[in-house]
């Protein structure tokens, strides 16, 4: 089993950047493909982009690609989502968390109950 508790969120005027950290506990962090989600009041858990295991692959959402960047680094046990170019529809509550399958398809990576571990949480308001 994993735990993960993310950090970094706060308020950033629009334009501005963000950097979320998702650190994990235990020995085992490489073997987890590794999500970030974000849901806002009202509305549903939505994927905001992933990693794959090893950090070669990356996979985002049409609605940050090109302006948020997840990496990770596996002696840290962190995962990071940088955040530029923030737009006030990025306010939201975002989520990191850890997909144990050993397989899966890039549709299969934005559902959230793919995901087996999730962290507390961390909030981003983006005003405008």
């Amino acid at each position: 089993q994993v735990q993960l508790v993310e950090s970094g969120g706060g308020l950033v005027q629009a334009g501005g950047s963000l950097r979320l950290s998702c650190s994990a506990s235990g020995p085992t962090f490489s073997t987890y493909r590794m999500g970030w989600f974000r849901q806002a009041p009202g509305k549903e858990r939505d994927f905001v982009g992933a990693i794959s295991k090893s950090g070669g692959s990356t996979y985002y959402a049409d609605s940050v690609k090109g302006r948020f960047t997840i990496a990770r680094d596996n002696a840290k046990n962190t995962v990071y989502l940088q955040m530029d170019s923030l737009k006030p529809e990025d306010t939201a509550v975002y989520y990191c968390a850890a997909d144990r399958s050993l397989f899966t398809t890039p549709q299969a990576m934005g559902r959230p109950d793919r995901y087996n571990y999730w962290g507390q949480g961390t909030q981003v308001t983006v005003s405008s």
